[in-house]
C-alpha cells in the first residue's frame, strides 16, 4: 500500500490545538472540543472502578478545559480553589461564633472583590468619570470566562458551611473536583454544593434511561445553538441591532421575537449540552429552564428561566433581605433589590440594570395585582397573561441586548413609529430561511414535556450505534450550517 499519497500529519498544527487562542476557546459545539471529548470519554469508562485516579483524571481536564477557555485566567480559579476550601474548613472548626462570621466575611470579601476587580471595576471608572466630567483612564483588564458563575458557586459553598447545612469536604482534590466540574463551569447551571458534593463519590454507573437523555440532551442543545440560535443571530438578529434605523419598525419588531429566541436556545442550548454531558460523566446537574417563554405571568417566567441562578438569588440575597418576613411593602423593594442586583451579575453596563429594574419592578406588580385581585384562572385570563408576559420579556430584552440606550431607544422608536405590518410578507420572503426556524424554534419550544419523554425513552431503548448515529446526524447538520467563526455562548461574557 503507498502511503505517500496520504496527507501529512501537521504536529505543530495539532499542537496549537492545545494551546489557548482567544479567538478560538474551547467551547462545546466545535470539532475540536468533539473529538477531544469522545477521547477522553474512552479512558474515563477505562477507569470507572478506580474512583481516586477518575475524579483526578476529571479534575484535570475540566482545568485544561478552562485554561482553553480563558488561558492563563485558570491559575485565578486554581487560587480561589484554595482559598476557599481552607475558608470552609476553618470555618467549620471553629467554635466562636465571631471568628466564624470573621472567616465568612473575609471569604465574602475574597470572592465579591475579585468579581468585583474583574466585571465591575471599569463600569464604575466610567460611570464615575461621566457623573463628575473626570477622565481617569480606564484599566487593562480582561474578564476570565465564568467568573461570574464559579465564583456563586464558591460562595454558596462557605455559606452553607457557615449555616451548618453541609460539612466541609477535607481533601482538596474533592473540592477541586467540585468547583472545576467542565460541564458547567463557565456557563452554568450554578450547581449546589449540597446536590452535587454527595455525587463525588458515588459508584459510576449510567442507566439506559439516563443514556437515551444524555443523548436527546446534547443533541437538542447543539441543534438549538449551532443551527437556530448562530444562524438567525449572524442573518438577522445582528443586523437589525447593529444599524436599528436602517429597517422598518416590522424589521426591528422580528428583530426582538428573533433575538428572544436567540438568547433561550444559545443559553438553554449550553445548559441542555453540560447536563448531558455531566449524565455521560455519572453526574446529575440540575434543570436550567422549563419552556420559559409558556410563561403566563413573570413571576412564574422566573421560576422558568435559569432556574439555577433565580433560585441562587432567591436562596442567598432575596431571603437574607427579609424575604417576605417584614411586611408587604418591604417584600416588595426586596423583588427590585434583589432583580436589580441580578441584572448588573449579568453585565456592567447600566442596560443591565434597567433590565434588571424593570423585572424587579414586574414582580412587584405581579405580587401586587394577584394579592389584591386574586383573579381566577380561565383560557382568557391565561391567554392574556401569557401575551402580556412574552411581550414584557422582549420589551426588556431589547436593553439586554442593545450596546447603548440610543439603540435601544431607536430599536422602540422604529417599532412605534414606523411599524409599516404591509411590509411582513415582503420582509419574510427577503429572510425566508431565517423565520423558517424561527417558526421552527417557537414550534419546538411549545412542545407538550410528554412528546420529550418520548424521544428519550424511545432513544434510551435503542443500541448505542443508534444513539450515535443521533448525535452524527446533528453534528453533521451543525457542520453544514454553522459559520466560519466560532460563536460564542452570549452568557460566556457574563
Amino acid at each position: 500500500m503507498d502511503f505517500s499519497a496520504l496527507p501529512a500529519l501537521d504536529f505543530d498544527r495539532l499542537l496549537q490545538q492545545f494551546v489557548y487562542s482567544p479567538k478560538s476557546p474551547m467551547i462545546f459545539n466545535t470539532g475540536f472540543f468533539l473529538l477531544l471529548f469522545l477521547a477522553f470519554l474512552c479512558i474515563y469508562q477505562l477507569l470507572r472502578n478506580h474512583l481516586r485516579a477518575r475524579l483526578t483524571y476529571l479534575t484535570l481536564f475540566s482545568l485544561f478545559f478552562y485554561y482553553k477557555s480563558s488561558g492563563l485566567y485558570f491559575l485565578l480559579l486554581v487560587l480561589s480553589t484554595i482559598i476557599e476550601f481552607h475558608f470552609g474548613k476553618w470555618i467549620a472548626d471553629t467554635d466562636s461564633p465571631r471568628t466564624r462570621k470573621l472567616l465568612l466575611v473575609a471569604s465574602l470579601c475574597v470572592n465579591l472583590g475579585m468579581l468585583f476587580y474583574f466585571k465591575y471595576t471599569n463600569f464604575f471608572i466610567a460611570s464615575f468619570n461621566a457623573a463628575t466630567g473626570s477622565r481617569y483612564p480606564l484599566l487593562d483588564i480582561v474578564l476570565p470566562v465564568g467568573i461570574s458563575f464559579y465564583t456563586f458557586q464558591t460562595l454558596s459553598y462557605t455559606i452553607d458551611v457557615y449555616k451548618g447545612q453541609i460539612k466541609p469536604l477535607r481533601n482538596i482534590l474533592d473540592f477541586a473536583f467540585f468547583v472545576s466540574f467542565f460541564p458547567q463551569l463557565v456557563a452554568g447551571p450554578i450547581v449546589r454544593a449540597s446536590d452535587f458534593i454527595p455525587q463525588i463519590h458515588q459508584r459510576l454507573f449510567i442507566s439506559r434511561p439516563e443514556m437515551g437523555r444524555a443523548v436527546l440532551l446534547i443533541a437538542t442543545g447543539l441543534f438549538k445553538k449551532a443551527i437556530i440560535s448562530d444562524y438567525i443571530s449572524l442573518n438577522f438578529v445582528e443586523r437589525i441591532f447593529d444599524n436599528p434605523t436602517l429597517y422598518s419598525g416590522i424589521e426591528n419588531l422580528l428583530g426582538v421575537y428573533g433575538y428572544a429566541l436567540q438568547i433561550y436556545c444559545d443559553f438553554s442550548g449550553y445548559s441542555d449540552i453540560a447536563i448531558g454531558i455531566a449524565l455521560l460523566l455519572g453526574y446529575t446537574l440540575p434543570p436550567n429552564f422549563l419552556s420559559p417563554y409558556q410563561s403566563t405571568s413573570i413571576t412564574e417566567f422566573w421560576r422558568r428561566w435559569h432556574i439555577s441562578l433565580s433560585s441562587w438569588l432567591r436562596d442567598y440575597l432575596y431571603i437574607p433581605l427579609g424575604g417576605n418576613r417584614k411586611g408587604v411593602v418591604r417584600q416588595y423593594f426586596n423583588l427590585f433589590m434583589t432583580m436589580l442586583l441580578g441584572g448588573l451579575w449579568h453585565g456592567a453596563s447600566w442596560q443591565f440594570v434597567v433590565w434588571g429594574a424593570l423585572h424587579g419592578l414586574a414582580l412587584a406588580a405581579d405580587k401586587l395585582f394577584q394579592q389584591v385581585f386574586r383573579p381566577r384562572a380561565t383560557w382568557l385570563t391565561h391567554a392574556l397573561g401569557w401575551f402580556i408576559t412574552f411581550h414584557f420579556v422582549c420589551f426588556c430584552w431589547i436593553f439586554f441586548r442593545a450596546d447603548s440606550f440610543a439603540t435601544a431607544t431607536q430599536v422602540i422608536h422604529q417599532i412605534t413609529h414606523t411599524l409599516h405590518p404591509e411590509l411582513l410578507p415582503e420582509v419574510v420572503a427577503s429572510f425566508r430561511a431565517v423565520f423558517v426556524l424561527v417558526a421552527l424554534g417557537y414550534c419546538l419550544h411549545f412542545i407538550p414535556d410528554r412528546v420529550s419523554l418520548t424521544m428519550e425513552n424511545f432513544l434510551a431503548h435503542r443500541s448505542v450505534l443508534a444513539q450515535a448515529a443521533v448525535l452524527t446526524v446533528v453534528i453533521w447538520l451543525v457542520i453544514q450550517v454553522k459559520s466560519a467563526d466560532i460563536q460564542p455562548f452570549i452568557y460566556f461574557q457574563f
